[in-house]
């Protein structure tokens, strides 16, 4: 599927500004929030596009 492959890959990119986040750098503390909601949105997707798979069956 698409869309989860999206959001494999968003959570992925995350992964590097989280670490950095956490070592104080407020910069990638300011991306990975930014990051987390486009990754919120996408899993919505998701969730939206199974809900079809199953309605289709």
């Amino acid at each position: 599927m698409q869309e989860y492959e999206a959001l494999k890959a968003l959570v992925a990119e995350t992964e590097a500004d989280l670490n950095k986040a956490e070592g104080g750098n407020k910069a990638a503390g300011t991306r990975v929030r930014k990051q987390m909601q486009k990754i919120k949105q996408a899993a919505q997707i998701v969730r939206s596009r199974v809900l079809e798979i199953r309605s289709a069956e």
